[in-house]
């Protein structure tokens, strides 16, 4: 499962008092006006209050380009419904994003393929142009905040020292999560892969087994993680993923799973008296709740990442399958 593999619907409340072809000067929901290249950012789960900035701060759709299904839905087409809406972001936005990328966009990377798409209300006046867009999204296809344009970013799968990811359903890794409660994994640092051939797994084993050791003892005030029932893992990049330049892999801390099954636990390992955690982004540290279900407000299809193939045991998780939601308009203890 790739970039396009998984698409999953959303929703946003216009503002547009007067409808679809108002002629009044009314507010504008951004995202209906934002141009290839500009980014979005909201707060509120409807996405009403969805804003253009600059893309070097946190924004959770970098547009990429815009389509009109005019020819394929005409004026007297009914409304689409979310399979059909899968079909149109797919048809019309993955070739786009792959262009916008200069045809380097990662198939396991943290961007996924997205659309922000017309509502019913919309729909019924004719109006068929869609914005297509890349998103970084959580398992549970829920908006990670992203920072920098994609086109500049390393696409690697990655999250930032100190964040924890729940256990998800069907034994998945899950969404970002604070410490305190039940997770799978602890993110202890972030492993910088020098340029070159790509490494076989072998290759990426041995010189993750030595780095993550170092850094789980930096992050951890030298803890012996056996004792409390805990091991370090890692994340490897696959070819595909090397190839268009991911050079990035996680460090974590994890319990031992049991048989095939990942196993949850609470608390930190982190070293309470260390020196702050300095990163790139600011961590994720935050749980990722699903969007509410849908009210017929216009539509933000997202295309989820699966995870990329894993050191031991289990790699950072994306969504494996296609599922829905829409946002309403107004373990053990070590």
């Amino acid at each position: 499962m790739g970039a396009f593999g998984l698409l999953m619907l959303s929703a946003f409340t216009s503002v547009l008092a007067g409808g679809p072809l108002s002629l009044k000067r009314e507010q504008v929901n951004a995202a209906y006006q934002a141009a290839p290249g500009e980014c979005l950012n909201w707060e509120k789960p409807d996405l009403s209050d969805a804003q253009k900035v600059d893309c070097s701060a946190a924004h959770k759709f970098e547009v990429t380009g815009t389509a009109d299904i005019t020819g394929a839905y005409p004026k007297e087409a009914p409304f689409p419904q979310p399979d059909a809406w899968e079909k149109i972001a797919q048809d019309n936005c993955a070739q786009a994003a792959t262009t916008y990328m200069s045809g380097k966009l990662d198939p396991e990377g943290k961007y996924g393929v997205s659309t922000l798409n017309p509502d019913e209300k919309r729909w019924s006046g004719g109006y068929r142009q869609i914005r297509c867009g890349l998103q970084v999204t959580a398992p549970s296809g829920a908006a990670l905040p992203s920072f920098g344009s994609a086109k500049s970013q390393d696409q690697s799968n990655v999250y930032d020292p100190g964040v924890c990811v729940a256990l998800g359903d069907k034994n998945t890794v899950g969404d970002p999560i604070e410490c305190a409660k039940p997770h799978v994994f602890e993110i202890v640092g972030v492993v910088q892969h020098p340029e070159g051939p790509f490494p076989a797994d072998a290759a990426q084993d041995a010189a993750m087994l030595e780095k993550c050791a170092a850094i789980a003892a930096d992050y951890t005030g030298g803890a012996d993680l056996k004792a409390k029932g805990l091991l370090i893992t890692w994340d490897n990049r696959s070819e595909k993923s090397w190839a268009v330049g991911s050079r990035k892999a996680n460090c974590k801390v994890g319990a031992p799973p049991q048989g095939e099954n990942l196993v949850a636990w609470e608390g930190t390992v982190r070293n309470p008296n260390g020196a702050p955690l300095t990163t790139s982004n600011p961590p994720q540290t935050t749980s990722v709740k699903p969007q509410a279900e849908p009210t017929g407000a216009p539509l933000h299809s997202e295309s989820g990442q699966p995870p990329s193939e894993s050191g031991k045991p289990s790699d950072s998780g994306k969504p494996d399958k296609p599922s829905s939601s829409a946002p309403a308009t107004t373990t053990e203890t070590r």
